[in-house]
């Protein structure tokens, strides 16, 4: 499988300028490694300690080593970064410091002084009981373990789900709009996760003032790795893009998104680590809005003949449209973070990897 693209990887380390020297010798632990957040995480942390010549340290705790290496062997294969085989939800009961130094290499100490939780379930209605379940031990489990190898900084994300059904008379969702899930609905398994992990942050910085936990409040995004058969519609507007079309709308098309480049996710995801303000929700995501239909017509016009479009049903002309965008005023601007890049570039970008991936995969 490619790599993050190396303009990708410029780009986060040219926008990134004096970020990363409190990692510079030191050890991060990192949950959730191998997926979509996690690989650009890692891609991002190797290019930029061997380019700044940092000298750190990532331990990942992947479920299948094995198999995450034969998929990325340049980064199974990098001398920084160590995988090591477990379950986030044991993390804490299978890997005392003493089974870490035995199991990493001697310039580890079995202490980490940065952790970022990504390990998650996605949403579903398979087993809302397990959904749920699995992101609270989980994240107990991930802060007991943090604690116990003397963490300080911990970065968590969690979701816009945790805000439960946007308003329609609110264009952009602020961290202080106090709505929530339906706690009566399976369909609200993986925002009430979510909202109890935030809890068990703010507990566990209470009982332990030393580790600062930071929540990154996730919407949604598109780039490299984002998985294009799964429940992410911008993700199966490019699958069907690249098959000649037809772009399929399961609804109406009339639903407000928006979306950040995975690079400029990997940009804010570390600023939030070094210097975001321990337990105070920062919305991660972007806040150019535009409905599935005009989305799956962007995508569209990326390719030669531009597909054609299927909408499922017509839109209903008496009731609002559903929104899932945030008010990311608070992350930019107290962060100082620079402008993301456009969606149409994103796509672009995103377009061009899956080409190159079906070339090396035929």
């Amino acid at each position: 499988m490619p790599s993050v693209p190396e303009a990708d990887l410029e780009h986060i380390l040219a926008h990134t300028p004096g970020l990363w020297e409190p990692l510079r010798g030191q050890n991060i632990f990192v949950t959730g490694g191998t997926g979509f957040f996690g690989r650009w995480l890692l891609e991002s942390f190797a290019f930029v300690n061997e380019r700044l010549s940092l000298g750190a340290g990532m331990t990942v705790l992947t479920r299948d080593p094995v198999a995450f290496a034969a998929k990325a062997p340049g980064l199974a294969s990098n001398p920084a970064i160590h995988f090591v085989g477990g379950d986030v939800r044991n993390v804490s009961r299978d890997l005392s410091r003493d089974r870490l130094r035995a199991r990493l290499s001697p310039r580890h100490s079995g202490s980490f002084q940065f952790f970022v939780h990504a390990a998650t379930q996605s949403t579903g209605l398979d087993d809302p009981i397990a959904t749920f379940a699995d992101i609270v031990i989980g994240a107990r489990s991930a802060l007991d373990f943090a604690v116990s190898v003397g963490v300080e900084r911990f970065l968590f994300t969690s979701s816009g789900a945790v805000y439960g059904p946007q308003p329609s008379e609110i264009t952009h969702l602020p961290e202080t709009y106090p709505g929530a899930p339906d706690c009566t609905r399976l369909a609200s398994a993986y925002g009430e996760g979510k909202r109890a992990a935030e809890f068990l942050c703010a507990a566990y910085h209470a009982a332990h003032p030393t580790l600062q936990p930071v929540i990154a409040r996730c919407f949604a995004f598109v780039g490299p790795f984002l998985p294009i058969d799964a429940h992410f519609a911008i993700g199966n507007f490019v699958r069907d893009a690249l098959r000649g079309g037809p772009i399929a709308i399961g609804g109406d098309g009339s639903p407000y998104r928006s979306y950040l480049y995975a690079a400029d996710l990997a940009i804010w995801l570390w600023t939030l680590l070094f210097r975001g303000e321990p337990i105070h929700p920062y919305n991660v995501g972007s806040d150019a809005d535009l409905d599935i239909e005009s989305l799956a017509k962007l995508v569209a016009n990326h390719v030669q003949p531009p597909c054609a479009i299927q909408i499922a049903k017509p839109r209903d002309p008496k009731g609002p449209p559903a929104r899932y965008v945030p008010d990311v005023t608070r992350i930019t601007r107290t962060l100082n973070l620079p402008a993301p890049i456009g969606l149409d570039e994103a796509v672009s970008r995103t377009l061009e990897f899956h080409r190159s991936l079906l070339q090396t995969l035929h």
